[in-house]
C-alpha cells in the first residue's frame, strides 16, 4: 500500500521519483519506524534522556560550570557565576529539573519498572527496545511526531496509557495503525492510501468507514453516469461515422472520448476478502483443563494456582500486561513448558495449529509465496491456489519472493499457512502485528468463520470484541476467566503496570488488582486473590490473605513514610531551584557556591528517598 514509504518520504529518509517535499525551516520531526536499525548503548534512562538533547547539553554545561566555581576566584569566578546563572535560567525555562522525573513517568506508562531505568538497553528484547525508542521520542517533544504502527509491541495497559498521552499531544501527529480503537481515540483526520492515491476523511475511524462508503457510492454513481454518456457518444460515432454531413460532429465526439479521464472504481477485492475453513474433526467437549497450575522460569514464579476449563467451540482472548504470563500460559497448555505444580490435560481428538509472534520471520526469503505456503499442507482435494489467494496472494502475487515482501505481507502469508489445514484448536499469538487494516479484516472474517476452538493472544480490542466470547485476564500470576467481553478488562482504569524485569516478569501497581464483574468468572475488589475456572466458578484464597494482612499493613506504612520523605526532599530541591533562578543570587559568589552545593546534595537525598520508596513498593507489590 506504500504507507511506510510515504512516511519515510515525509521525514526525509526516502526519495521521490518526481515532485517536491516542503518542510518549514527549523521544524523538528520525530520518527518511530516499525523496526529499529541501530542498537543503543548505555542504560534505558540514559538512552531516553538523549531525546531531550538541548536539555542534556545544558545539564553538561552546568556541571562543567559547577566544577569551575570551586577552582576559580576573583574576576574569573564572577564570569563563571554569570555564565552559570544564564545557563541555569535556560535550563529551568526548558523544564530541565523535571526532565528526569518526566522520563520516569513515560517509562512507567510504557510498562517499565523503576529498576529497569538502570538496565542496559542491549539486555532488552526487540519489543522493549522499541518502547525505549518510543519513550525517547515522547520526551523529545518534536513539532511533528510520526509513528509507524506504535502499538505493535505494547500490551493493553501500555496502549491505554499511550492513547491518553497522544490524545493530549499538542504538536502535530501522523501515525500508521491497524488498531481501530487506537485510531478512534486519537485521530481527527484519516488518510486512506488506495489505487496509488490518497483520500482524506474528517474524524476518527468510525467516521472514516461511513464517509468511505458514501464516497465509494458517489464514485460508482459518477462512473455509471460517465459510462452511460460514453455509450451514447460511441453509438453516435458508430452510426454517423461514414456520413459526410456528420463528419465534423463525429470527429468532435471522438476527440471528446480521447480526452475523457475515466473514473477509476475502488476494487472490491481490496476492501474485503473471504476465507472458508476446512471442517476439522470433532474434539471432546472439554478441550483444555488446568487445575492448580504453577509455572516458573529460572526459579522466578510466573503463574500461580491457575484453574481453567476451555470447552469446545469457545473463542477465548488472553489479555494482560507484557511479561505477566500470557505466553507462558499458552506454552503450558501446548505442552511446550512443564508446569512445576498442578495438572494440564488436553481433551480427546484435539489437534492444534499455532501462530507465534516471530513465525513470519522464519519463512525462507528465497522461496515464492506459493512454495512457502504449500510446504507441509495437505491438499485433500482442495485448491491451495484459491486458499492462498483468499489471504491476499492471488494469481501472479503468489510468485513473489518472501524476501521482497513487507512485514505485513509475510505475517499474512504465515497466518494463511497456519490456518489452512483443518484443526480444532487454533492458537494465535499477536496475529495482527504488522498487518494493515484490509488484512485485519481478512483475519477477522476468517476467525469468525472458524468452526473450532480459538485461543487468541492479542492487544487488538476491536478483534477481541468481534471474535471472542470470553476473556482470560493474566495478571500478577493469576489467570482470571471473564465471561463475555468486559470493557474494564480491555482498558483497565488507572492501570499502570510496573514490571520487575522488562521482557520477563511483572508485578502490579495501582489498579491492577481491581477486577470488576464481567460475568461469573471475575473477581471482586475485596477478593483480589480469587481465581476462576472456565465454568465461571470462583475459588477464594482468603486464608492466604489473612496470613499476609498484618505484614502488608506494616509495609504500607513504610511505603507511605518513604513517599512523604521523598516529597519533602523534592520540595527542598524545588525551593533551592527557585533561589538559583533569582538573578540577585549571583551577585554574591559565596552564596551561589553554597546554594549550588546544597542543590546537589538535595537532589542526591531525593534520589535516595525515591530508591527507598521503589524498593518498598516492589516488596508490597510482590
Amino acid at each position: 500500500m506504500g504507507k511506510t514509504t510515504l512516511l519515510e518520504i515525509i521525514v526525509g529518509i526516502g526519495n521521490t521519483d518526481t515532485g517536491e517535499i516542503h518542510r518549514p525551516k527549523g521544524m523538528r520531526v520525530g520518527y518511530l519506524p516499525q523496526e529499529i536499525a541501530t542498537e543503543a548503548n548505555g542504560t534505558v534512562l540514559e538512552e531516553v534522556l538523549t531525546g531531550a538533547e538541548d536539555i542534556s547539553e545544558l545539564a553538561d554545561q552546568l556541571h562543567l560550570l559547577e566544577a569551575k566555581l570551586s577552582t576559580t576566584e576573583g574576576e574569573e569566578q564572577a564570569q563563571v557565576i554569570e555564565q552559570y546563572g544564564e545557563a541555569q535560567a535556560r535550563f529551568e525555562q526548558q523544564g530541565g529539573y523535571a526532565i528526569e522525573a518526566k522520563a520516569h513517568r513515560v517509562l512507567s506508562g510504557l510498562g517499565f519498572a523503576p529498576s529497569d531505568a538502570e538496565r542496559p538497553v542491549t539486555d532488552l528484547s526487540g519489543g522493549w527496545r522499541m518502547r525505549v525508542a518510543l519513550a525517547k521520542l515522547l520526551l523529545a517533544d518534536p513539532d511533528v511526531l510520526v509513528l509507524d504502527e506504535p502499538t505493535n509491541h505494547l500490551d493493553i495497559d501500555s496502549e491505554a496509557w499511550l492513547e491518553q498521552h497522544l490524545a493530549d499531544w499538542t504538536g502535530a501527529l501522523l501515525f500508521v495503525s491497524h488498531d481501530r480503537d487506537f485510531i478512534d481515540a486519537i485521530a481527527n483526520r484519516v488518510l486512506e492510501l488506495s489505487n496509488g492515491g490518497v483520500a482524506e476523511y474528517v474524524g476518527g475511524f468510525a467516521e472514516f468507514v461511513v464517509e468511505r462508503e458514501e464516497r465509494i457510492a458517489l464514485i460508482e454513481a459518477q462512473a455509471a453516469n460517465q459510462a452511460k454518456k460514453v455509450a451514447q457518444v460511441e453509438k453516435f460515432v458508430e452510426r454517423f461515422r461514414y456520413k459526410a454531413t456528420k463528419a465534423r460532429q463525429v470527429q468532435s465526439r471522438i476527440k471528446t472520448l480521447e480526452k475523457l479521464e475515466a473514473i477509476e472504481l475502488p476494487t472490491k477485492k481490496e476492501l474485503k476478502a473471504r476465507f472458508a475453513f476446512p471442517e476439522p474433526q470433532r474434539s471432546s467437549r472439554i478441550v483444555v483443563q488446568l487445575e492448580g497450575v504453577k509455572a516458573a522460569y529460572d526459579d522466578t514464579p510466573i503463574l500461580d494456582g491457575v484453574d481453567l476449563v476451555i470447552e469446545r467451540g469457545r473463542k477465548v482472548a488472553l489479555v494482560g500486561p507484557n511479561g505477566a504470563g500470557k505466553t507462558t500460559l499458552v506454552k503450558v497448555i501446548l505442552g511446550q513448558l512443564e508446569a512445576s505444580e498442578g495438572t494440564v490435560e488436553l481433551g480427546a481428538n484435539v489437534d492444534i495449529a499455532q501462530f507465534a509472534q516471530l513465525q513470519a520471520d522464519e519463512l525462507d526469503p528465497t522461496q515464492s509465496a506459493w512454495t512457502a505456503f504449500r510446504m507441509g499442507l495437505r491438499e485433500d482435494g482442495r485448491n491451495l491456489r484459491t486458499l492462498l489467494g483468499s489471504f491476499g496472494f492471488p494469481g501472479d502475487a503468489g510468485e513473489r519472493l518472501v524476501g521482497d515482501m513487507s512485514g505485513g505481507e509475510r505475517t499474512r502469508l504465515a497466518l494463511g499457512k497456519t490456518m489452512a489445514d483443518p484443526v480444532n484448536l487454533l492458537v494465535l499469538d499477536e496475529p495482527t502485528n504488522h498487518l494493515d487494516l484490509a488484512s485485519c479484516d481478512v483475519l477477522e472474517d476468517a476467525l469468525i468463520a472458524y468452526p473450532g476452538t480459538l485461543l487468541l493472544v492479542t492487544h487488538d480490542r476491536h478483534l477481541i470484541r468481534s471474535v471472542a466470547d470470553a476473556v482470560i485476564e493474566v495478571r500478577n500470576g493469576r489467570a482470571v476467566w471473564h465471561e463475555g467481553i468486559p470493557e474494564d478488562v480491555l482498558a483497565p482504569e488507572g492501570s499502570m503496570t510496573i514490571r520487575t524485569d522488562a521482557g520477563k516478569s511483572a508485578k502490579s501497581s495501582a489498579g491492577s488488582n481491581k477486577k470488576k464483574s464481567g460475568g461469573g468468572g471475575s473477581t471482586s475488589p475485596t477478593k483480589a486473590n480469587t481465581q476462576s475456572s472456565g465454568n465461571g466458578q470462583s475459588k477464594p484464597n482468603g486464608q492466604k490473605q489473612r496470613r499476609n494482612s498484618s505484614q502488608d499493613k506494616e509495609l504500607r506504612k513504610k511505603v507511605s513514610a518513604a513517599e512523604r520523605k521523598w516529597e519533602q526532599a523534592e520540595a527542598k530541591v524545588a525551593e533551592l531551584q527557585e533561589q538559583l533562578g533569582d538573578p540577585a543570587t549571583y551577585e554574591d559568589p559565596e552564596l551561589t557556591k553554597k546554594l549550588v552545593a546544597e542543590h546537589d546534595a538535595a537532589k542526591d537525598t531525593a534520589a535516595e528517598h525515591m530508591a527507598t520508596w521503589e524498593k518498598l513498593s516492589d516488596q508490597l507489590d510482590g
